[in-house]
């Protein structure tokens, strides 16, 4: 059986819900140091150091990026997590597994805020509503999107592959997703024990697409349930608003780290 993800309390408690998944009592009082070491355990996997290559097919241009280690969600964020934290689900299939959705950039980063705060952890974002402005600390010890190329480097799992494993396998996508998403975990994980890295939903990046000529957009990997297979692939790139673009096929994971 898969150990889904530990949905936070903000008051503290491990929910009754996750007793059977978890074997703990009901109703267990725990303070924010267990807590963190749980959350960190129970939804994280440890990203080694390496060096990815990427390329954007719209400019004909490679390149390579140096990845320092980091932590990895093993799962988008689930629905019931982000309810949890942020009091409200905009996701469009529901389900307490279901990866949230619908949602923006923006939305994804709050989150990170809300749950580095829950969790007394340093917030990474800095974000004015009025501009629509958002500085990035990258020494925060609190919870982030990952970099592209921390995506990518983790999606590949170090190889240099478009896919880690027979598409129909490890993805829902546009010829088994029934149009659309699915429980988190379900397809096999790459080798870093990974789920849904390909498909079932895009996942919002920590970066700028391409200042120039897109502004302020922000990049988005991994195709959804509702692409073909051509577009299901560790190198596919993609972009939006940061705060206007939200669709029922995107939705993000989280990184953080390594102190």
């Amino acid at each position: 059986m898969l150990n889904y993800p530990l949905t936070f309390s903000t008051d503290l408690k491990i929910k009754s819900i996750f007793n059977k998944t978890l074997n703990l009592k009901s109703n267990v009082e725990i303070d924010k140091k267990n807590l963190d070491e749980k959350t960190i355990e129970n939804l994280f996997v440890t990203i080694p150091k390496g060096t990815v290559e990427m390329r954007d097919d719209r400019v004909k241009k490679i390149w390579k990026r140096e990845i320092e280690s980091f932590r990895l969600s093993k799962f988008p964020v689930t629905q019931d997590l982000y309810t949890e934290i942020m009091n409200e689900n905009p996701a469009t299939f529901k389900g307490e597994k279901l990866p949230v959705e619908t949602l923006s950039w923006v939305e994804a980063v709050k989150f990170c805020n809300k749950l580095s705060e829950a969790l007394a952890k340093n917030q990474c974002y800095a974000i004015d509503l009025t501009s629509q402005e958002v500085s990035f600390d990258a020494n925060a010890n609190g919870f982030r999107l990952p970099t592209e190329a921390e995506w990518q480097f983790a999606c590949q799992a170090g190889a240099n592959n478009t896919r880690y494993g027979e598409l129909e396998k490890i993805a829902w996508f546009k010829e088994n997703a029934d149009n659309r998403s699915h429980k988190v975990g379900q397809k096999q994980p790459n080798a870093w024990g990974l789920y849904d890295m390909l498909g079932n939903v895009w996942e919002w990046c920590s970066d700028i697409y391409d200042e120039t000529l897109y502004g302020s957009y922000r990049v988005f990997r991994g195709g959804g349930w509702c692409d073909v297979e051509r577009s299901v692939m560790a190198t596919t790139r993609r972009r939006s608003h940061p705060f206007a673009f939200k669709i029922d096929d995107l939705g993000f994971r989280i990184a953080m780290n390594i102190d």
